[in-house]
C-alpha cells in the first residue's frame, strides 16, 4: 500500500486548490480519494478516473514530492515538443498567406482551393509531403472551411441557364417546378 512519506493530505488539498486544469485536478482527487478510503484498493480508486492501479501507485509518489517542490513542476507534465514540422515558420506563413489568394494567383489552374491541390502545392514549392488529413488541418488553422461546390454548367449559353431558372418559382419551404405557362 502506498502512502505519503513527506507530503501531507493537506498539502495535496492546498495544491487542488491551485490547480485549474483537468488532469492535475483528477490526480489530486484520486490520491486524495485513495488516501482517505481506508478500505478502497488503488484499482478500485484509479478506476473511477478511468486509469489503472499502477498509475495512481506512480501518482502518489510523484505527490509526496509536494513538501518539497513547487505545484507546477509536481502536478503538471512537462511540455510535449512532438514531431518537428517539415515547413519552416516562413514556409509555412507563405502557405497560409497562398491559401487566403485564388490558387490562379500562385499558377494553378483551378478556381478554388482543395485539400489534393494545397498538397500538390506544398510538394511542388517546398518539396514537402503531407498526408490529406495534415493538410485539412493546415488549412483549416488558416482559417479555410469547407464549402460544397454548386456550380453553374460554365459550357450553357446565358439563356439556357435563365430558361432552366425561370422554370423553378421559390415556396415558403421548397423549390417546386413553375408549371404554368
Amino acid at each position: 500500500m502506498s502512502t505519503l512519506d513527506a507530503a501531507t493530505l493537506d498539502d495535496l488539498r492546498d495544491a487542488l486548490a491551485e490547480v485549474e486544469d483537468k488532469k492535475p485536478t483528477q490526480r489530486l482527487m484520486a490520491v486524495i480519494n485513495y488516501l482517505e478510503e481506508d478500505d478502497a484498493t488503488m484499482a478500485e480508486v484509479a478506476e473511477r478516473y478511468g486509469y489503472t492501479g499502477p498509475w495512481l501507485s506512480r501518482w502518489v509518489g510523484r505527490l509526496d514530492r509536494l513538501a518539497d517542490e513547487p505545484v507546477e513542476q509536481v502536478v503538471y507534465d512537462d511540455p510535449r515538443e512532438g514531431r518537428p514540422s517539415e515547413l519552416s515558420d516562413e514556409q509555412h506563413d507563405q502557405f497560409v498567406e497562398v491559401l487566403h489568394d485564388s490558387p490562379e494567383e500562385v499558377g494553378l489552374d483551378a478556381p478554388a482551393w482543395s485539400v489534393p491541390l494545397a498538397r500538390h502545392y506544398l510538394s511542388e514549392e517546398f518539396d514537402v509531403e503531407y498526408c490529406e488529413r495534415h493538410v485539412r488541418r493546415l488549412m483549416s488553422e488558416a482559417g479555410l472551411s469547407w464549402k460544397t461546390a454548386r456550380p453553374e454548367f460554365y459550357k450553357s449559353d446565358e439563356r439556357a441557364q435563365e430558361a432552366w431558372q425561370e422554370g423553378f418559382k421559390k415556396s415558403a419551404t421548397t423549390w417546386t417546378t413553375n408549371t404554368r405557362s
